[in-house]
């Protein structure tokens, strides 16, 4: 299997000039602890990056995309595809959170529900991609879209001082992996660490097993982070260059979204903020870290939430 290398990092980060923002990195805690806020992208998620890498590479060779997606995926090719003049289509769960789904319609793609699991979603994208000639994208286990996450990871490496740890939020692992690559290649002695749900610890059972496994399904507040098992790819990726894997459950998730909204004025979905709250629940005790904030479309029902417990 060929991997993605920093090469293919640094000419994705030419390609995808025009689509993405270089993000911010956020001192908190006197400078300990550093956020990468991939929720200041145009999407609202550090999947634009990924996206835009694969799109731009196959423009002039297909007519039109297809993907499936739980939601930040499928805004980011609807998005990069609508600059690009050209049709997309975004299979996502009939759970898809409400603010994603409005705007992968805004940006022009059609959206398709379908199920509540990825392979479901999988599956009918590849039948519509058949059926209707449109160029399949992988949500994350693909090179293009790896190097293109990646881009998240050189920045970081240009951006902070003495680091100890980043600490990546995961589900199919195309961020982890690609930020993994750039780190590693850029400044080795930092320790890569993946965050997951509690209830879908995919790749901290598969580095148990030595192999990939698929863990039965758990539901979690952090939405984007339902995959089941690791990609291929990602697997042969994280097997080299992470250190560790470590689990939050949902009630640490919360408090860190609340955290951030309250202290930090930032606004971050679950998904987003499971790499931070692995640091603030003294989960992850390296400092300084830097930690990978992922995503900031967060489904206004929970505000209400937020705020009661927070009162």
């Amino acid at each position: 299997m060929n991997l993605p290398t920093i090469d293919d990092v640094r000419a994705a980060a030419q390609r995808i000039t025009a689509d993405v923002r270089r993000t911010p990195l956020h001192p908190w805690e006197d400078g300990q602890i550093l956020l990468k806020l991939e929720n200041l992208q145009p999407t609202g998620s550090f999947k634009v990056r990924g996206a835009a890498n694969h799109l731009r590479a196959v423009a002039g060779s297909v007519r039109g995309f297809v993907t499936a997606s739980s939601g930040n995926h499928g805004q980011a090719v609807a998005y990069v595809a609508h600059r690009m003049g050209m049709p997309a289509v975004v299979v996502v769960p009939e759970t898809v959170n409400p603010l994603k789904a409005a705007r992968i319609v805004g940006f022009g793609a059609e959206l398709i529900p379908c199920g509540t699991t990825m392979p479901e979603r999988a599956a009918l994208a590849g039948r519509l991609a058949q059926e209707r000639g449109l160029h399949l994208v992988p949500s994350f286990d693909d090179a293009l879209v790896v190097a293109g996450q990646g881009t998240c990871g050189l920045e970081l490496a240009e951006q902070a001082g003495d680091l100890a740890a980043v600490v990546v939020p995961t589900s199919g692992g195309g961020l982890l992996s690609g930020v993994a690559l750039a780190m590693k290649a850029l400044r080795p002695q930092v320790r890569i660490i993946g965050v997951e749900p509690r209830v879908l610890p995919r790749f901290a059972a598969s580095r148990a097993a030595g192999a990939r496994v698929t863990v039965p399904f758990g539901d979690t507040i952090a939405d984007g982070l339902r995959g089941q098992q690791p990609g291929a790819l990602t697997w042969e990726v994280t097997a080299r260059v992470v250190d560790e894997f470590v689990a939050v459950d949902d009630e640490a998730t919360l408090e860190a979204v609340r955290r951030l909204f309250l202290e930090g004025h930032l606004v971050v979905e679950p998904s987003g903020a499971v790499g931070v709250a692995a640091i603030f629940a003294g989960i992850v005790k390296d400092r300084p870290a830097a930690a990978v904030i992922s995503g900031g479309n967060l489904d206004l029902a929970l505000l209400p939430t937020l705020f009661s417990q927070a009162s």
